[in-house]
């Protein structure tokens, strides 16, 4: 299962599993995952990944 680095509204960096979005709860451009930080549902969106 492919991983997805995102961020949570209090702004921690996570890795969380890809899923299918009909299995999503959506709220805008993110989705809800509980945060491994604050153990809280939170509403993440992708992080985008700097090359360098």
């Amino acid at each position: 299962m492919e991983r997805t680095v995102v961020r949570c509204a209090d702004g921690h960096v996570f890795s969380a599993a890809s899923f299918p979005m009909q299995q999503a709860e959506r709220l805008g451009p993110g989705r809800l995952v509980r945060c491994p930080r604050c153990a809280r549902l939170r509403s993440v969106v992708p992080v985008a990944l700097q090359k360098q």
